[in-house]
């Protein structure tokens, strides 16, 4: 019996983990990934162009720590 799927070497599985950890990590956070973002910008609204990644990084933080809510949330 063969294998059909070709194997990652362990330093592959390594990097694809530690994306994985990296990736949550932000997540959780409130940071998401900005070449997911962009990829779904151009894929559901082709006619936007996406934030830049320092626009993409501000919107997440003030998102986050909720600048410009009215409705009484701040982090600090």
């Amino acid at each position: 019996m063969t294998a059909s799927a070709p194997t990652q070497s362990f330093r592959d599985r390594l990097k694809a983990f530690n994306k994985c950890v990296c990736d949550g990590a932000r997540l959780m956070v409130g940071q998401g990934d900005y070449g997911t973002y962009v990829a779904h910008i151009q894929k559901t609204h082709p006619d936007q162009a996406p934030m830049t990644e320092r626009e993409f990084f501000r919107n997440r933080e003030n998102a986050r720590f909720g600048v410009g809510n009215t409705s009484g949330f701040r982090c600090c």
